[in-house]
């Protein structure tokens, strides 16, 4: 479907500011595109802030920068924004090296279409 390049950061722990790392880039197949749209639905009819979506690792196909990776996990984060009531969602994992949280800026979902 769509090969994406977003912006990502790291947060070492609760406490810390997020630092930016280089651009993380990822694959997204139709089935993905298609849970996304589900997810904003099922948020918009349940009033939930959000909801996690697994992905496929083996058709994300994930590239970054080997300082921030492996990712020991991928979910893409759906969430609504409070004034347009449209579907956001960014890709969220932790460094399998000390588990800090990787994430991407974040994508209005029907930019996807």
């Amino acid at each position: 479907m769509s090969t994406l390049t977003i912006e990502g950061w790291c947060k070492t722990s609760t406490g810390q500011r997020s630092t930016p790392v280089e651009d993380i880039q990822f694959y997204l197949t139709g089935n993905d595109h298609l849970r996304l749209e589900q997810a904003e639905e099922y948020l918009q009819k349940s009033h939930l802030s959000e909801v996690m979506v697994d992905v496929d690792m083996s058709t994300l196909d994930l590239s970054m920068s080997q300082e921030y990776s492996p990712l020991s996990d991928c979910q893409l984060r759906v969430y609504l924004d409070p004034d347009s009531n449209r579907g956001h969602f960014h890709l969220v994992g932790h460094r399998a090296s000390d588990g800090s949280l990787i994430y991407t800026n974040s994508v209005l979902i029907a930019q996807m279409t």
